[in-house]
């Protein structure tokens, strides 16, 4: 029997760092993403894929400050947005493409997803997410008097807009892609951890200016469809303690309480293995199956020969 997988790309699956940032690119590298994950779909798993959007929305930010005095600029959540149609749109015909390759006609689709936070979450309070593009301290000072933005210096290269990363509460629509799931269609959705929303108190839902962690946000969506594996695609094949030191070691298969042990000595840190663990960890507490491996190997991780998986 297949599995329902969610596989939740980084941000290098769909533009590498250094790389310009072209359309073409950007396609070409989703199409070698879509061309690892059209193997686990004709291997009779039904996949769920979330991704990354960070620099894509960074660029749309920069497209809105360059053009600010000819076209109204749009809030973050609907660059959020504007940023899932267009990736969405990339990986839907890529995944299509590649399935043909094998002479597999499983149906694709690409929902807009929103993400339910709360307005109160304490990230609100202390914003240190950086967005966008660097800025002098006089020409962020400006904006931030302007717009109302907060803006941060951000590692000696400059000043930049900083906004919320609140917790994801849940996946506006989770039971739509459940249901369409369960039919059989490939699903592309929660892309960049969803557009960020708030409810009301007449229940209806606002946008707010925030950014969503997209391995956060996966682990929501995977936990909410009730999938049987997480699966979080990185750049390296296994997680790795002692990270870049002489007594390094890869991780293959732990159990929580392995794993909880290294996250209490610092072992992962909150910029790059980090969130990812706590992800993964928080669905191996579900009782399903949580993997991180490299892209290209992500159809091997899936047989058990390959990535670091996390068992509760």
């Amino acid at each position: 029997m297949g599995e329902r997988v969610v596989i939740a790309l980084g941000g290098n699956a769909i533009l590498q760092p250094g790389q310009e940032a072209t359309y073409e690119i950007q396609l070409e590298n989703v199409r070698k993403s879509a061309e690892v994950i059209a193997r686990i779909i004709n291997n009779g798993h039904t996949v769920v894929v979330t991704h990354g959007n960070g620099p894509q929305v960074g660029n749309i930010l920069r497209q809105n400050e360059e053009a600010k005095h000819v076209v109204p600029a749009m809030p973050l959540d609907v660059c959020s947005a504007e940023s899932q149609g267009f990736i969405g749109y990339m990986m839907e015909q890529s995944l299509r493409n590649e399935l043909l390759k094998l002479n597999n006609q499983a149906p694709v689709a690409v929902t807009l997803t929103q993400t339910e936070v709360s307005a109160d979450d304490p990230d609100f309070q202390d914003p240190s997410k950086p967005i966008g593009v660097f800025y002098s301290e006089e020409e962020a000072n400006k904006l931030a008097e302007e717009k109302g933005w907060i803006v941060k210096e951000d590692a000696g290269r400059g000043y930049r807009r900083v906004v919320a990363s609140p917790e994801p509460k849940s996946i506006l629509g989770s039971k739509v892609i459940q249901q369409l799931s369960e039919a059989g269609t490939i699903i592309v959705a929660g892309g960049g951890g969803g557009v960020p929303v708030v409810k009301q108190a007449d229940g209806t839902y606002k946008g707010i200016e925030a950014v969503i962690d997209k391995d956060r946000s996966g682990f929501k969506l995977a936990e909410e469809i009730k999938a049987d594996t997480f699966m979080i695609l990185t750049d390296v094949e296994n997680v790795y303690v002692n990270y870049g030191k002489p007594d390094q070691k890869a991780l293959t298969e732990i159990s929580l309480e392995e794993a909880q042990g290294y996250v209490d000595e610092g072992q992962f840190s909150a910029g790059s293995m980090g969130p990812k663990m706590e992800a993964a960890m928080n669905f191996a507490r579900t009782g399903g199956r949580a993997i991180i491996c490299s892209l290209d190997k992500a159809d091997l991780a899936m047989e058990g020969k390959s990535g670091t998986h996390i068992v509760g």
